[in-house]
């Protein structure tokens, strides 16, 4: 027997719910630092994830079964659940990793319990609504294609190019990326989350890593076509330090691989702590090849780590989101 779908529930709850419809995009611990963030200011919240993690316990489960790998599906719910004693409680079940010499090791709890949702349910889009009900979600996850993906690469070593394939490959590569692309190329694409962004009053990409977390979300052919023709406003927030797939790229290196990927893209803000800029003039002519005007704010923890602190990324975007572009307290 199917069990009562909870899309049904969700949509009487909607209109209870307070602040602008935003949608961020991207996977892993940057996604997670944005929602953590955004979820402060609006409980009207999605995030669409990447979908082509193929290492640890989500590429054993897609390959093993066939299925979307649900790691990042799993931190972005994680990151939206609800902080009580209930919500917390689960999500430190759902992040809990066994630990044995046997095929359990390193298999997160919450990895299992969505694929099994899947299975029972025989829909994604819905299982993962059903986690979000356990977490007491403060907002909603998905995928951002219908189909597992791949990331292949062109990059430059010692002058060669070469083409690499694996989102965990891609991720660890120290060598210069040239291009990224999808596999399959033209991916069928949640229907929801298309919906989602073509409703949303903000758009958010970033941070994440660059090549395998945000770009991915400009290749799938209908999700790219929504985020060219939504009404709504969208900001690029950047990552604080270059490391692995980005080593040795600038923020404005950042954004031109952006617009290289998906030149027809328009921005209305970028997002940068000073810390992270070593050429600002050159950042926002960059930004504003791409429409958008450039906020300088410190979102870095203050213990110097490249994490962003979850206080000063909320009220940087509240400045984003009333126009408060330029120096604190002035108007854009």
């Amino acid at each position: 027997m199917r069990v009562t779908s909870a899309r049904s529930e969700r949509g009487r709850a909607s209109d209870a719910r307070s602040g602008p419809e935003v949608v961020a995009l991207g996977g892993g611990h940057g996604l997670s630092a944005s929602l953590s963030a955004l979820r402060l200011m609006t409980e009207r919240l999605t995030a669409v994830v990447t979908v082509a993690d193929d290492g640890g316990s989500s590429g054993r489960l897609r390959t093993e079964l066939g299925v979307l790998p649900p790691g990042d599906l799993r931190m972005a719910l994680s990151a939206l659940c609800d902080e009580s004693a209930w919500g917390l409680t689960w999500r430190d079940l759902l992040q809990h990793r066994f630990s044995s010499d046997g095929d359990l090791d390193n298999h997160a709890v919450g990895n299992l319990l969505i694929v099994a949702l899947w299975e029972i349910l025989g829909d994604t889009v819905d299982g993962l609504d059903w986690v979000g009900r356990l977490l007491g979600a403060h907002g909603r996850v998905l995928p951002m294609a219908a189909v597992p993906l791949e990331i292949e690469a062109d990059v430059t070593v010692e002058g060669e190019q070469r083409t690499i394939r694996g989102q965990s490959t891609v991720a660890t590569c120290a060598a210069h990326i040239d291009r990224v692309r999808l596999v399959p190329e033209r991916p069928p694409a949640c229907e929801e989350a298309v919906a989602a962004v073509r409703a949303a009053d903000w758009i958010i990409l970033g941070p994440g890593s660059w090549y395998t977390s945000v770009m991915p979300h400009l290749l799938v052919p209908e999700l790219a076509q929504a985020l060219q023709e939504t009404a709504a406003r969208r900001c690029v927030t950047l990552n604080l330090d270059p490391e692995g797939e980005t080593s040795g790229l600038s923020a404005t290196d950042h954004l031109a691989a952006l617009h290289e990927h998906h030149p027809e893209l328009r921005v209305d803000a970028v997002l940068a702590d000073p810390s992270a800029v070593d050429d600002v003039e050159g950042l926002t002519r960059a930004a504003s090849a791409m429409g958008a005007r450039t906020m300088m704010r410190q979102v870095r923890r203050g213990d110097g780590t490249a994490r962003h602190d979850r206080l000063r990324l909320a009220a940087a975007y509240r400045d984003v989101f009333d126009d408060f572009l330029g120096d604190v307290g002035t108007r854009a």
